[in-house]
């Protein structure tokens, strides 16, 4: 579970009656992107002929400039998460962290899941004894990703939902 029971209205568009930028929106799909992307390649060493999550990277980045709908990146980030559940370990969370960073698009929320997952991605693909000193590392760098525009927004966001995110944001 990634989402709160409650919508935070910060993450709800302006149109639908919530406070949320077309720009901001936009700016939190980048960087899901980017939070997938850099754990990618842990999937593709286990299914390098699946194109699935990576292409649920690519239409999100697509939806962003306005090439495609919402719906063309919900329905690829649903198969990226499709491609994670037959496989365990790094390879599924890398897969998640894509598939969440598709439904950005549809769901602005979910750009905590993409970074949660690919945190998990990066502690799952460590011996256990360096998982949280890997973990930790990845969530610095993914910070230092965030547009200004988006920081304070993303940085609050992590520390309300860090409890139902697996504590991934403890860096």
């Amino acid at each position: 579970m990634i989402l709160p029971k409650e919508r935070d209205p910060r993450f709800i568009t302006i149109r639908r009656g919530g406070t949320l930028t077309d720009s901001d929106h936009r700016l939190l799909a980048l960087w899901a992107a980017a939070c997938a992307e850099h754990v990618l390649y842990l999937f593709q060493l286990v299914q390098p002929s699946d194109p699935r999550p990576r292409h649920a990277i690519d239409q999100v980045r697509a939806w962003s400039r306005g090439e495609i709908t919402m719906s063309q990146s919900r329905a690829a980030g649903g198969h990226a998460m499709g491609a994670a559940r037959v496989l365990s370990g790094a390879a599924r969370h890398a897969a998640f962290a894509a598939g969440q960073a598709g439904v950005v698009a549809h769901v602005a929320a979910h750009e905590l899941g993409a970074a949660a997952y690919a945190i998990k991605a990066a502690r799952a693909a460590v011996p256990a004894g360096e998982s949280e000193r890997a973990g930790r590392r990845e969530c610095c760098w993914q910070r230092e990703q965030l547009p200004d525009a988006i920081r304070d927004l993303v940085l609050d966001d992590q520390r309300l939902r860090n409890e139902i995110c697996w504590s991934v944001f403890d860096c």
